[in-house]
């Protein structure tokens, strides 16, 4: 039972919300990033990237869950291409003593290729261009549980569903798996960079499966009356299983391997219990490495967010009235 109670803190440091619901306007922005590499003959890499992508939506709250509805904000800002937008959803739930993220990400074609490393001397230092023969389909559980739940709120940086009142910190375990399905048509890559690439780079389809446990540190900094800094890393060992089916008719190979991938954390809020306004990153590594072949890519989420609590608990309009 006390396992399973999510509201047994210590109220000397985190006191809890007052409100029944929460009304919010957010903004947020997606990034991500591929790398793609191989070491023989020579060391080389290429780096995509699409351009961020921008949303903003309503979402009302019950304690610590937010449903809601969000819309395209490149259209607004001027930014709408023609060109195939990729699908994210992203959801995180917060609770005192345990968490989850549920993650599921397509692709788009709206990449662009830089950071050139190891092919010929004429690719200038500033190279960017357009490609479109990248894409990519993630699918993604993380769950994870705070030891130090009584003193150490991520709701209070994350979800406002409390408030952190003195400085605490927790060490936080957690358990992920993950899929990855990632089509390459190195054919489309510009011939200045075709022409001499290695071998090892030449791969058709990826497909693997991530599985990792994780282990790290959170630390809510409360540096102003109703204003807090949390920071949170969690390095994971991750067990991959993977296929790899390589171009010119070559054998395909599967692989298995362990790696170290990376869960990173960020906020910063400003929570009277009544209004709150503040900003949140988080960001996910992934990371492959096998023989002649290496395949990086991460992905991160910015938010920026105003809102306020409504209607009073019973509990706290009882007291109200005495």
């Amino acid at each position: 039972k006390k396992f399973l109670n999510f509201s047994d803190f210590d109220t000397t440091y985190i006191s809890p919300n007052r409100y029944n619901y929460a009304l919010m306007l957010e903004h947020f922005t997606n990034y991500e990033y591929y790398s793609v590499g191989s070491a023989t003959p020579d060391p080389q890499r290429l780096r995509f990237s699409p351009k961020p992508h921008n949303k903003i939506g309503v979402y009302f709250g019950w304690r610590w869950i937010f449903l809601g509805w969000a819309i395209d904000a490149d259209g607004l800002y001027g930014k709408k291409s023609g060109k195939k937008r990729g699908t994210e959803f992203d959801l995180s739930l917060y609770s005192s003593k345990l968490g989850v993220d549920i993650i599921y990400r397509r692709t788009g074609n709206s990449y662009k290729i830089h950071d050139v490393t190891g092919f010929s001397d004429r690719i200038p230092t500033d190279y960017s261009e357009d490609f479109d023969g990248l894409k990519v389909k993630m699918k993604g559980l993380n769950l994870y549980y705070i030891f130090n739940n009584r003193r150490f709120s991520y709701p209070a940086a994350f979800s406002q569903s409390t408030n952190q009142r003195r400085n605490a910190g927790s060490f936080i375990a957690g358990f992920s798996v993950s899929t990855h399905n990632l089509d390459f048509d190195y054919t489309k890559l510009p011939d200045i960079i075709r022409e001499t690439m290695n071998p090892g780079m030449k791969v058709d389809h990826i497909k693997y499966t991530n599985i990792s446990l994780n282990f790290g540190y959170a630390y809510n900094w409360v540096f102003a009356r109703n204003c807090l800094a949390c920071l949170s890393l969690n390095p994971a060992v991750a067990y991959k299983t993977s296929r790899i089916n390589k171009a010119e008719g070559e054998k395909d190979d599967w692989y298995r391997n362990f790696n170290i991938d990376f869960i990173l954390r960020a906020g910063v809020v400003y929570n009277n219990s009544k209004y709150f306004v503040g900003t949140s990153f988080v960001g996910r590594t992934y990371d492959y490495y096998r023989n002649n072949f290496s395949l990086n890519n991460g992905f991160g989420t910015l938010q920026v967010y105003a809102g306020f609590n409504f209607c009073l608990k019973k509990e706290h309009r009882k007291k109200k009235r005495q």
